[in-house]
C-alpha cells in the first residue's frame, strides 16, 4: 500500500482531493490540552494525515477521565501515563507515517512561544481560559491561525481565529471570567459533546491546512436541549483589542496585572494562588456548587473544600486561593482550574 493509498477515501473528497492531501502530509498542528477535545483532535489529524503534531499537556491519565478522553485505557490509567505519553504510544499505532511529539509541560508564558511558534495552526484543547487567552497571544502575535473550542455539561461552542482576518479570541472575550466558572470537574460533561466539538475543530484545522475557507462563526450547542446558535462574528473586531489592534500581549508580559500570582508557603505544604486582579467571590453560592464535589465548610470569611484525601483548599472572598497538601505548582494549579474555574 502506497502513502496515498492510505488516504484514499480522503483524497475522493474533492474540497481535499491529492493537492490538499499533499498539503496535510508537509503541514504541522500543535494541540494543547489532551483531555476529551485533546483526544478527539489528535485522533481526527493523526489519522487525515497532518505531517507533524506535537501534543502539550502537564495531567496524568485517571480513571474518570476514561468516560470521555478517547486515546486513553484503564491501563493508561493504573500506569499513571503522562496524557501525552499515553496518547503518542496509540498515535503511533494509529498511523506511523505521522510525527507525534509528546511534550510534558504547562503552558505559561515562560515557553508558550517555544512551543507554539513555527505551526501552521494551533488547536485548542484546554479547558480553562487564562491558557486560551496566552494562546491567543501567542498566535496575534506570531501570526498564527488557531481553532478555539470548549465544552461543558452537554453544552460547546467553537470558532476559528485568524489573525489580520477575523476578530481574535479578546475581541470575542474581552475579559477573563472571574469567580464561578463552570468545569467538567464541577457540573460534569458529556463524551457526545466533547466528540462533536472536538470533531469540528479538527475539521476547521483541516481547512485551514490545505487553504480552504474556515467557518466565519462562533457556533453553540446544547445537545441535551437540542439547541444550535449560529453567531456570525465577521464583523466582531474590536477596534480598541489590547491584543490584535494595539499589539499588548498582556497575557505574554509577566508585569500585566492579566497574570496569576503562584507561591510556595515555606514549611507549609501549601501553594498561594493569588489573582493579580482582584474580585468579589460569592462563598454560599460557591459552597452549593463544590458540596456536591467534596466536602465543603466555612465561615463569614472563607470556604474549605476537600476534593480529596489529599488535598484542601481555602478560598477567599477576593479570590486568594491557598491550596494545602502541595508543594507543586503545576498541580496547584490544575486542582485550581478544576474546581475554580480559572
Amino acid at each position: 500500500m502506497t502513502e496515498m493509498e492510505r488516504y484514499s477515501r480522503q483524497i475522493l473528497f474533492q474540497p481535499i482531493g491529492r493537492e490538499g492531501q499533499g498539503k496535510l502530509l508537509e503541514s504541522s498542528a500543535v494541540i494543547v490540552g489532551m483531555g476529551a477535545l485533546g483526544t478527539v483532535i489528535s485522533n481526527h489529524l493523526v489519522r487525515a494525515g497532518v505531517g507533524y503534531v506535537r501534543i502539550i499537556d502537564r495531567d496524568l491519565v485517571e480513571l474518570s477521565n476514561l468516560q470521555r478522553q478517547t486515546l486513553y485505557d484503564e491501563d493508561d490509567a493504573l500506569d499513571s501515563l503522562p496524557k501525552v505519553i499515553a496518547a503518542e504510544k496509540k498515535l503511533r499505532k494509529i498511523n506511523s507515517g505521522v510525527k507525534v511529539e509528546p511534550i510534558i509541560a504547562d503552558l505559561t508564558l515562560d515557553n508558550a512561544e517555544d512551543l507554539l511558534g513555527g505551526f501552521d495552526v494551533i488547536v485548542d484543547g484546554t479547558d480553562n481560559f487564562n491558557t486560551r487567552y496566552l494562546i491567543n497571544d501567542v498566535a496575534v502575535k506570531h501570526g498564527i491561525p488557531w481553532v478555539y473550542g470548549g465544552a461543558v455539561s452537554s453544552r460547546g461552542m467553537f470558532s476559528v481565529i485568524r489573525p489580520g482576518q477575523t476578530p481574535c479570541y479578546r475581541c470575542l472575550f474581552p475579559s477573563v471570567p472571574v469567580g464561578l466558572g463552570e468545569t467538567c470537574d464541577s457540573i460534569g460533561v458529556l463524551s457526545s459533546i466533547t466528540e462533536i466539538i472536538g470533531s469540528f475543530e479538527a475539521v476547521e484545522a483541516i481547512k485551514l491546512l490545505v487553504g480552504a475557507e474556515s467557518n466565519p462563526n462562533l457556533e453553540q450547542m446544547d445537545i441535551w436541549h437540542n439547541s444550535f446558535l449560529q453567531m456570525d462574528i465577521s464583523q466582531g473586531r474590536n477596534p480598541e483589542c489590547p491584543a490584535c489592534v494595539h499589539h499588548r500581549f498582556e497575557f505574554l508580559d509577566r508585569a500585566s496585572d492579566q497574570q496569576v500570582s503562584y507561591a510556595s508557603l515555606c514549611g507549609r505544604n501549601t501553594i498561594q494562588i493569588n489573582p493579580r486582579q482582584t474580585h468579589k467571590t460569592d462563598l454560599r453560592k460557591l459552597a452549593r456548587r463544590l458540596g456536591d464535589i467534596g466536602k465543603v465548610k466555612g465561615n463569614p470569611f472563607l470556604l474549605q473544600f476537600m476534593p480529596d484525601d489529599e488535598i484542601k483548599m481555602v478560598i477567599f472572598h477576593d479570590g486568594r486561593v491557598l491550596v494545602h497538601g502541595t508543594n507543586d505548582t503545576v498541580k496547584a494549579k490544575s486542582y485550581y482550574a478544576r474546581y475554580i474555574g480559572l
